[in-house]
């Protein structure tokens, strides 16, 4: 078949390459001039199964009123009249409870876990070199109320079988020894060894060349205007370059998803989070992380990528605004000072914003719509970089007929209903 996907982001570029090793004709489009030029381009650089689980969890909606109050907060919410925004806040709302909160982890989990398993082998199969590591990553507490929160996930991380280690302050110093000089800073941590790290860009870059050289066309520099239908079914996308038309389509836009689809009567509650990143030249090896060590005061990851570190995080909900504000960056700024204060000069930093697709629940949208050749791989928040290998791949089995390694029953549009 042709396949026609729509993205070349990481979800879109895995996508492509597994469509093509499974023996498909496959083009992609993508308005920028090459692979993993948006969200995909400056992310934290955290590959993490182990933590990943919905942002609607039981306590949030009190956690969020105190972040209001604090000066480096995690969340910024710019209100604005906007029906979409409001109407995903109160779809999150919703999921904020225990059992929610459980049966959301239970979806996520088994992908992102395929979906390290699908990149390591992908990695081995291909060479693909990321600047990657494979030396887990930290989720660092401040305090003890911090590090009795950690202690509250430890029974769901047993449930799922999910490999952890509870730490005190010295034994996060022995994970991490540059922390030795803010030691007082530190009451404990959650370790999740089978964690990894690398530069997503650097990533979607190396594979997007291994799939050209395996037949793949990436389109770039082509801006998607409408997807065609004829019945129940879509006869072309429309581009600013004419009318791209294939047997498939799969949809990787990530949060321009629900714009492209809301006008052909496909409502996907995917809303675009803020997120922004500081990335800095190491100036002292020994000052920066080892791996990525995850403040859970700030929710602020510092990762290290290569010969740079990458300081990301921040949840601002502001539509599509793209506006690189001050307040975040002072805040990255404060955390990386804070804990890792010889690893780099942050005035040299480069600094930089993209948009997440979040769906309101945690999982992303993956699969077929009511419009029979077209197929969603869209909606992974902040675990788009965790989970690219084991959707593309699974997006390919689904397109081919083949049965999938793991159940997406949780992961399709179906488990919104009439709403979607």
């Amino acid at each position: 078949m042709r396949i026609v996907i729509l993205g070349s982001g990481v979800v879109g570029t895995a996508s492509a390459w597994y469509l093509a090793e499974a023996g498909h004709e496959v083009v992609v489009l993508d308005r920028q001039a090459g692979a993993g030029l948006e969200t995909s381009f400056g992310n934290a650089g955290e590959i993490s199964p182990g933590a990943s689980a919905s942002w609607a969890a039981p306590g949030i909606p009190l956690q969020v009123l105190k972040w209001m109050f604090m000066r480096h907060r995690p969340l910024v919410i710019r209100p604005r009249l906007d029906p979409a925004m409001i109407a995903w806040c109160l779809m999150m709302l919703r999921n904020c409870t225990a059992a929610r909160y459980e049966l959301n982890k239970a979806r996520m989990l088994p992908l992102a876990e395929y979906s390290r398993d699908r990149l390591r082998a992908l990695r081995a199969a291909l060479g693909i070199a990321y600047d990657e590591r494979a030396k887990g990553i930290l989720l660092l507490c401040r305090s003890a109320k911090e590090l009795d929160g950690a202690r509250a996930e430890v029974a769901l991380l047993q449930k799922f079988r999910v490999r952890f280690e509870l730490l005190d302050r010295e034994a996060c110093i022995g994970v991490e020894p540059a922390l030795a000089p803010v030691r007082e800073k530190i009451a404990g941590g959650l370790r999740l060894p089978d964690d990894e790290t690398g530069d997503c860009f650097k990533f979607t870059q190396a594979l997007a060349a291994a799939a050209r050289q395996r037949g793949v066309e990436f389109r770039y520099r082509t801006t998607i205007a409408r997807i065609a239908l004829e019945g129940d079914r879509v006869s072309g996308i429309v581009t600013d370059r004419g009318t791209v038309s294939g047997d498939a389509y799969v949809v990787a836009l990530g949060s321009f998803s629900p714009l492209l689809l809301k006008p052909i009567g496909i409502r996907v509650p995917v809303y675009p989070v803020k997120g922004y990143s500081l990335t800095l030249a190491i100036t002292d090896p020994a000052g920066a992380p080892e791996s990525s060590v995850v403040d859970e005061t700030h929710k602020v990851a510092i990762t290290r990528l290569g010969d740079r570190v990458r300081v990301g995080g921040i949840a601002e909900l502001a539509g599509y605004d793209l506006d690189l504000r001050q307040a975040p960056r002072r805040t990255l700024e404060h955390v990386v000072r804070d804990l890792f204060p010889r690893a780099g000069d942050v005035g040299e930093a480069t600094f930089w914003c993209g948009l997440r697709p979040m769906t309101p629940d945690g999982p992303p949208l993956l699969g077929p719509t009511r419009c029979r050749n077209l197929w969603l791989n869209t909606g992974h928040g902040t675990l788009g970089w965790t989970m690219a290998c084991g959707s593309g791949h699974l997006i390919a089995d689904l397109i081919s007929g083949r049965k999938p390694a793991i159940d997406v029953a949780g992961l399709t549009i179906e488990r919104y209903g009439r709403a979607a």
